[in-house]
């Protein structure tokens, strides 16, 4: 007899099978998905990196900008550099530059000749021939990125002018801000990245020591991510020009004094920042990871192995006939199926249990299913009949009591006239009784259209204030509401019924002899996001105590002598047929608050009937 031969065995080798190729699918996903997840989230980051290195320095730039055209503007400068004295403007540059922190205050008269250099040498070209300082003293703003020993100055160049349009151009001043190792410095210490900033095909500075610094070089030119080895270890980089490329050609410059950028050579490189993140740091939490997931996969294949050895040999036909049956009472709904069962020889002790228990089990269930359905439809007439019984009762005697004048002889017209109001108004009440009751008990079909809500709510408190000597309605409604697409006549049952209410509750209040507030009853309409929208209904009446709150949507529930509890009832099937919500909170003696919150469309679901 073979190894195969036995079902305990095959589903043994089966199922250890499968679990270790499963816990072999398992482990290497996971190590993908890490591993993929932490190259997303470096490239991710370089991302961030690059925006807040660019959002950095369009700030400064910003900041200069506008300081540069305010100190232009002051009459000392203007009067300095009217002079065309450099000994005169100096003094006055210096001033400027240390209230500003610029690491460049350039000052030149309108011939371009400098007057004042702040600090160091002036640039290494003559300035009246460089674009930025041209357009200024043409009256228009320049902006330059200009190579200096420490790193690469972002520079802006504005007019020192008097007078109204056309001005009279006295010369130029130029601000700029150093892009070089400090800056650097502080955008690694808030991104926990290195920062490196390169132009004309070296790097000027950089937050990497200087022996590592020529493994980047290559980088300056290109675009984009890549990677790179920098001191044995490997990192994801993202080269990011600091100005588009045709106005960002760079000179090489002397340790002395900046240069321009707008002298353009062959093969020089538009100034970048480069971004870059240790991918061998990022990925080195992986390795221990790793050798969880390999040790886990080993105990669980053991455990697994071991595991279904045991339940493979108590596999027997009970089961099979118990997951059949399961599977039937899943398909047919019928939760009183049996097992067909018939105890044999061998079979194991446990699975016999189980199917008897189950047999047990499906007999308790058929039993509750016909008593609980018993109970319900006893409940269910006992509640609407006794129901139907009080309300139809006591206009009966009205009508009863009505009648009697009319048996003696004569009948009077005023006897008459009484007993047919009496009448009329009872079996108006009977009437009202039989459409509650057959609005709860039957289907609610919807009449979708557009739906002016505000003009909606209007009419709802016109209707419900309608001759009545009760307070008034004030509304709050928001006239940004869009229109909405329900049933315009369900909701105004709705609202019409939450403030007839709602006046009740105030009048019984008045009639308790409590001073009456200013606003009684409010409507409020309020906007929600995405569309959505909420109509409060908020009154100061007796408000409901805690115990009857929680059964206020109860049919057949009510606090009312003459009410049938089917309002409420009937308003949350109207509600929520519509694709919304309504919620009621209150506090015995201080009022009582209806929230109804609809969506700006009916799901089309809903559009025939709930």
């Amino acid at each position: 007899m073979g190894v195969l031969s036995s079902l305990t065995n095959r589903i043994f080798l089966a199922s250890a099978a499968l679990t270790m190729v499963c816990m072999g699918i398992a482990i290497y996903l996971v190590n993908v998905r890490v591993t993929a997840s932490a190259e997303e989230e470096l490239r991710h980051g370089l991302v961030q990196t690059g925006a807040t290195v660019d959002q950095q320095r369009a700030t400064l730039s910003d900041v200069f900008t506008v300081q540069a055209r305010l100190v232009a503007d002051l009459p000392k400068l203007k009067a300095a550099v009217d002079t065309g004295d450099v000994p005169t403007v100096t003094p006055v540059a210096e001033e400027y530059q240390r209230q500003l922190g610029s690491d460049l205050f350039l000052v030149t008269d309108r011939a371009g000749r400098v007057l004042a250099s702040i600090p160091g040498a002036p640039p290494a070209v003559p300035p009246a021939a460089l674009p930025t300082i041209r357009e200024a003293q043409a009256g228009r703003e320049g902006t330059a990125f200009w190579v200096a020993p420490e790193g690469i100055l972002q520079v802006v160049s504005v007019p020192i002018a008097v007078g109204t349009p056309p001005q009279d151009v006295l010369g130029t001043l130029s601000v700029g801000f150093l892009l070089g190792n400090a800056l650097a410095a502080r955008l690694k210490a808030l991104t926990g990245s290195e920062i490196v900033f390169a132009a004309g095909g070296q790097v000027l500075a950089a937050t990497l020591p200087d022996p590592s610094r020529a493994a980047v070089v290559p980088l300056i030119g290109t675009a984009g991510v890549s990677r790179v080895s920098v001191g044995g270890s490997e990192y994801v980089a993202l080269t990011q020009p600091l100005a588009p490329p045709r106005s960002a050609s760079l000179l090489g410059g002397t340790r002395g004094a900046p240069v321009p950028d707008q002298v353009q050579r062959a093969g020089e490189t538009a100034p970048v920042a480069i971004i870059l993140r240790s991918r061998t740091e990022r990925l080195r939490f992986l390795r221990p990871i790793q050798g969880a997931l390999g040790l886990t996969g080993l105990l669980a294949v053991l455990l697994a192995t071991g595991i279904s050895y045991a339940v493979a040999r108590t596999i027997t036909r009970p089961l099979g006939a118990i997951t059949a049956t399961m599977r039937e009472m899943a398909a047919t709904g019928d939760l009183a199926r049996k097992i067909d069962w018939r105890a044999r020889r061998w079979e194991d002790e446990d699975a016999r249990l189980l199917a008897g228990t189950f047999n047990t089990l499906t007999d308790s269930i058929a039993r509750f299913q016909r008593e609980a359905a018993d109970r319900e439809r006893l409940s269910a007439l006992g509640r609407l009949s006794t129901i139907i019984a009080h309300e139809v009762r006591n206009p009966l005697m009205i009508i009863k009591a009505a009648l009697r004048p009319l048996e003696r002889e004569p009948v009077s017209a005023d006897d008459l006239r009484a007993a047919v109001a009496d009448i009329h108004d009872e079996v108006t009440r009977l009437n009202r009784l039989v459409n509650e009751v057959l609005d709860f008990a039957r289907p609610l079909r919807f009449e979708l259209g557009e739906v002016d809500v505000n003009r909606l709510c209007e009419e709802a408190a016109a209707a419900a204030t309608a001759g009545q000597a009760g307070p008034p309605v004030h509304l709050e409604l928001d006239g940004s509401l869009p229109l909405a697409v329900t049933d315009g006549e369900r909701l105004r049952t709705v609202l019409v019924n939450v403030l007839l209410n709602a006046l009740h509750a105030v009048q019984a209040r008045v009639a308790g002899a409590t001073p009456p507030p200013e606003r009684d009853v409010e409507l409020e309409t309020t906007p929600l996001p995405g569309g959505r929208f909420v109509i409060t209904v908020r009154d100061r009446g007796v408000g409901v105590s805690p115990e009857e709150l929680a059964r206020v949507f109860e049919p057949f529930f009510t606090t009312k002598r003459t009410g049938t509890g089917l309002g409420l009832a009937i308003s949350r099937n109207i509600v929520e047929g519509l694709g919304g919500a309504i919620s009621v909170a209150s506090r015995a003696g201080a009022g009582t608050t209806v929230r109804i919150e609809l969506p700006p469309r009916a799901p089309d679901n809903h559009a025939g009937s709930v």
